[in-house]
């Protein structure tokens, strides 16, 4: 049987029991003043209901004032758990339906609380890592009290925030345009700019690099924006140097690996000129000649990536362009040309496609893999390099477009670096992916009418 059948049960019985204790009352006191007042029976009846009614009312009261208590209570302690305080708790002295769900009441306000402590802690620990953390975080929205000339308003910074804008004072509550009068100029920029990035403030050895994040969201029905800054000074002053002692190895190798043969070359030379044996000195000087010509290549290829221009961006079809790609690597296309031409530098774009095409060749692909699709999705231009080589594992997919990675004994590492910088020059990116089947597929992703970046 439910609680709720019980309760009502239990209720039925009490007041079973009270109305037949009052009749018993009635009849008795009716008995006795019949014998004092024989023949009056309406007088009977009066004294008989001023006697019993004052006794039916007080018992039903004792009866009633604890139920009404406890339902108060419980009133009472539902408005402390609609307001957050669930410190209190009820007791019922009697053993019966009620205690069962004033037990229940108190366990539903044990797990409240230890809900709330578990929640209060989980703050302090969130509080604790936001205030300490190296970015500063900056939370801005508008305010409806203030006009819609107020602009934005700080709602919360953390230490780092106030430390970088206001030497360590409060923000919460000032307009963000009085706390940017502070700030850098360059910061100003970039905030106007819109959208995330990296910008430098200070000059000479004060300078730092900070990169801005920006994320929107609703709280509360209402827009906001998060600002996060973060100093990437020593990050990339550590990655400089790793790059440039990645560079120096690079370049050492390579001018070893050719320097030794040729200093061997002309030592051998020498000594044939000496003796007299001059028959073997063509093929000398034809090896010399080889190995200067692909140390010059070397060069010019470094050359290339460090002073790359900004693109000249004109209209080129894309046919002339695939057709003077196929006159220096064999490759298949897939599809369809864009019937619009395409607005590129076509002497960068022309040397990014030749590089990823010969990456493809050089993957252990069969030539009739290797293929070219270019395609328009959407608003964008997408191109796709294929190949049926090897692919890349996970840790050559991470670095493969870093300058100066390469996996091959002999490379630069420059190739796919290039094909990115020019690609993000016109505006766009590259991605690489692993294809199904084996192999992989390079992306370049352009703008439709893009401009130099």
């Amino acid at each position: 049987m439910s609680s709720g059948k019980r309760f009502r049960l239990s209720l039925a019985t009490r007041w079973s029991a009270l109305v037949g204790t009052l009749l018993a009352v009635g009849i008795l006191i009716a008995l006795a003043l019949d014998h004092l007042l024989p023949g009056q029976p309406l007088a009977v009846l009066g004294i008989c209901l001023v006697c019993v009614v004052p006794i039916a009312l007080i018992t039903i009261r004792s009866q009633i004032q604890p139920i009404l208590s406890l339902f108060r209570a419980l009133e009472g302690t539902v408005a402390s758990y609609r307001d957050g305080d669930f410190s209190f708790s009820l007791h019922w002295g009697q053993n019966d339906e009620l205690a069962d769900l004033i037990s229940a009441h108190n366990a539903l306000g044990e797990v409240l609380r230890e809900q709330r402590l578990d929640l209060v802690q989980r703050e302090l620990l969130l509080d604790t890592m936001v205030q300490n953390t190296p970015v500063a975080m900056l939370l801005v929205t508008e305010l409806a009290n203030r006009g819609e000339q107020a602009g934005l308003t700080v709602v919360y910074a953390n230490l780092a925030a106030r430390q970088l804008l206001s030497g360590g004072r409060k923000l919460e509550g000032h307009a963000l345009n009085e706390v940017l009068q502070q700030a850098a100029p360059a910061l100003i920029e970039a905030l106007g700019r819109g959208g995330d990035g990296l910008f430098t403030a200070g000059e000479g050895e004060d300078e730092e690099v900070y990169h801005l994040a920006r994320r929107n969201f609703s709280l509360n029905g209402r827009k906001h924006e998060l600002l996060l800054l973060r100093q990437l000074t020593t990050e990339l002053r550590r990655q400089e140097v790793q790059t440039w002692k990645k560079v120096i190895r690079v370049i050492s190798h390579e001018l070893n690996n050719s320097l030794a043969p040729l200093a061997s070359l002309a030592n051998s030379g020498a000594e044939l000129v000496r003796r007299g044996q001059t028959e073997r000195l063509p093929q000398i000087l034809e090896t010399i000649g080889e190995r200067t010509r692909h140390l010059e290549s070397f060069i010019l290829g470094y050359a290339r990536f460090a002073k790359l221009p900004t693109p000249r961006i004109e209209a080129v079809p894309w046919d002339a362009l695939v057709a003077r790609l196929a006159g220096q690597v064999k490759f298949r296309v897939i599809g369809e040309l864009p019937p619009e031409p395409a607005r590129i530098d076509t002497a960068q774009m022309e040397q990014a496609l030749l590089n990823l095409l010969k990456n493809a060749h050089e993957s252990g692909s069969w030539p009739d893999h290797v293929e070219l699709q270019i395609r328009r999705v959407q608003d964008v231009i997408r191109i796709d390099v294929l190949d049926r080589g090897s692919g890349m594992n996970d840790a050559v997919l991470t670095n493969a477009l870093v300058p100066f990675y390469s996996t091959k004994r002999s490379g630069t590492g420059l190739g796919l670096a290039l094909a990115r910088e020019i690609a993000e020059a016109h505006g766009g990116r590259i991605t690489l992916a692993n294809r199904e089947g084996g192999g992989l597929a390079v992306t370049m992703i352009l703008p439709v009418g893009p401009g130099p970046a």
